[in-house]
């Protein structure tokens, strides 16, 4: 993770304990929150489930960030070409659909392109390729929510 990179993680996980630590505050005039409540699949401060936000820039942060709208919930990555295999190169959206640490709240989409001569030429992507990505950021985002009901 490069340290742009792992400055947004520190950053975006001291905004979720700050707003968590106002919510639990705002509690003490009457109804107290459960504790669990805090780490709730619906925790938004930045417009989307943080959980799958964060668990997305950190899957495909081996890429170049083009846009990053935690608002909107949408990551669009620049061509990214590995160092193993040059003459292939794969570009990713991750979209976050719902304010809901779920399955269905994620959709990845990839382009993939092959060098053929001089030409960079549109060649099919997996679906299953795409099915990992997916399977990952959610892993990550779970992990991530087990570790905020655990601290």
């Amino acid at each position: 993770m490069t340290s742009s990179h792992s400055r947004f993680a520190r950053f975006t996980g001291r905004t979720i304990m700050a707003t968590a630590a106002l919510a639990s505050l705002a509690a003490c005039g009457g109804r107290e929150r459960p504790i669990a409540d805090l780490a709730a699949s619906q925790v938004t401060t930045i417009g989307v489930n943080s959980y799958l936000w964060r668990a997305s820039v950190e899957t495909v942060s081996f890429a170049p960030l083009l846009q990053a709208d935690s608002a909107g919930g949408v990551i669009v990555t620049d061509w990214y070409a590995n160092p193993q295999n040059p003459r292939e190169r794969v570009k990713l959206t991750v979209s976050i659909l719902d304010q809901d640490l779920r399955a269905d709240a994620l959709r990845v989409a990839a382009s993939r392109q092959v060098l053929q001569g001089q030409t960079w030429v549109e060649a099919p992507v997996q679906a299953a390729t795409v099915q990992k990505l997916e399977d990952i950021i959610l892993t990550k985002a779970r992990e991530l929510r087990r570790q905020a009901v655990s601290s």
